[in-house]
């Protein structure tokens, strides 16, 4: 199993939003760029993802799973992106928030940190298991 971030204008689609999805999940479309677009690529059935709130509030609120691989995004007409379907898992009890992350010295190293504008990144699993921890869950 791989450990991702799926970072999410709250206005744009939300937490709520994702949760609403239900089970079934939604894709994770329009994203426009192609190291993001590579990493779902790589994404299998199963894998996890922190639901991550961009713009405002920069923290983690939310556990994702992946429910489709990848395949073309509905939202693109030139047939060149891809997306994956995500599901809401849970909900972060404690949001942890992107000041939090980066003040973690164990955390330093993480794309997060270093590449901030990257809206689908790998997570380590050290970094999945500190991150879940910070945040509430066991």
């Amino acid at each position: 199993m791989k450990y991702w971030l799926f970072k999410s204008e709250p206005n744009t689609w939300s937490w709520d939003d994702q949760v609403a999805a239900g089970a079934k999940g939604e894709e994770w479309d329009g994203v426009r760029n192609y190291q993001a677009r590579n990493f779902m690529r790589e994404m299998g059935v199963g894998d996890l993802g922190f639901f991550y709130h961009s713009v405002n509030e920069k923290q983690v609120v939310g556990i994702v799973k992946v429910v489709a691989t990848a395949h073309p995004d509905s939202t693109d007409s030139t047939g060149k992106w891809e997306c994956v379907d995500i599901a809401a898992v849970e909900p972060v009890p404690a949001p942890v928030t992107l000041e939090q992350i980066k003040a973690e010295p164990a955390l330093s190293e993480m794309v997060l940190v270093n590449n901030s504008r990257l809206s689908v990144q790998p997570v380590g699993e050290a970094e999945w298991t500190l991150i879940r921890r910070m945040g509430g869950l066991g």
